[in-house]
């Protein structure tokens, strides 16, 4: 029987990326670097989960490396830019540049009505997060959510399925009670390592994406209500017993 649902953040509950990839090249030009990221390069780079992951795996094949902030390392030119990043990105959702996605908001309230429980397993930061559910549902958004994961509880990110063994682990709920929601190949795959069933809803960054596996793929949850999840996910667990 369905219990919980668990929802990936950025892409999935909102569309982010347009307004991640202006932060990642705002906070490059404001250190002095002279890297631009356009659209097609940032599909390829989502390939890669984690901002500082995303940095680190473009700095590493980029001919013209920049040299460290004051000699320290690697790791603290890419730290500063990801605070950089994540500031003007926290901005952006403050000025309305980031819209939740079709459909969301609705089914969290029916699904809450309903007395199903709701997480968040994501390899964000707990500040995105936050700017961005506080902006969609209020001040008190973490109340509506039983469990929160994010890249300061999960290290290890997506497609390591560790942020949803983590999410089932602190829910008490064993993955053919949950279902979980997508929008990326990486996110499919950690979460079916997880042995969870899968609503993918991809947008434009991800259309491209390989969602074999997945329960089903659907453009929005827009008009997908919680008697429609609950039939889908008893099928699924149907066929596979």
């Amino acid at each position: 029987m369905l219990q919980a649902l668990i929802f990936d953040v950025d892409g999935t509950l909102a569309d982010t990326e347009m307004a991640h990839l202006a932060a990642f090249n705002h906070a490059f030009a404001e250190i002095g670097l002279d890297w631009h990221w356009d659209v097609p390069l940032y599909k390829r780079l989502l390939a890669v989960s984690g901002g500082k992951e995303r940095i680190k795996a473009y700095w590493q094949t980029h001919a013209n490396q920049p040299k460290d902030i004051s000699g320290a390392g690697t790791q603290e030119t890419i730290d500063r830019l990801h605070d950089i990043k994540t500031a003007a990105y926290e901005q952006a959702v403050q000025d309305g540049a980031v819209q939740m996605r079709p459909g969301v908001l609705a089914l969290l309230s029916a699904a809450s009505t309903s007395g199903l429980k709701l997480a968040i397993a994501t390899t964000t930061s707990p500040v995105n997060i936050a700017a961005l559910l506080r902006q969609a549902i209020g001040a008190d958004w973490k109340q509506h959510f039983s469990v929160i994961e994010d890249a300061s509880t999960a290290p290890h990110k997506k497609p390591d399925p560790m942020v949803y063994q983590q999410t089932l682990t602190r829910l008490g709920l064993r993955p053919e009670h949950c279902l979980a929601f997508e929008d990326s190949e990486n996110g499919l795959h950690a979460a079916m390592a997880a042995g969870l069933a899968t609503v993918i809803t991809p947008n434009d960054f991800t259309a491209e994406h390989d969602f074999r596996g997945a329960l089903r793929t659907i453009s929005s949850l827009q008009g997908v209500g919680v008697a429609q999840l609950r039939e889908w996910h008893s099928t699924f667990f149907k066929a596979t017993a």
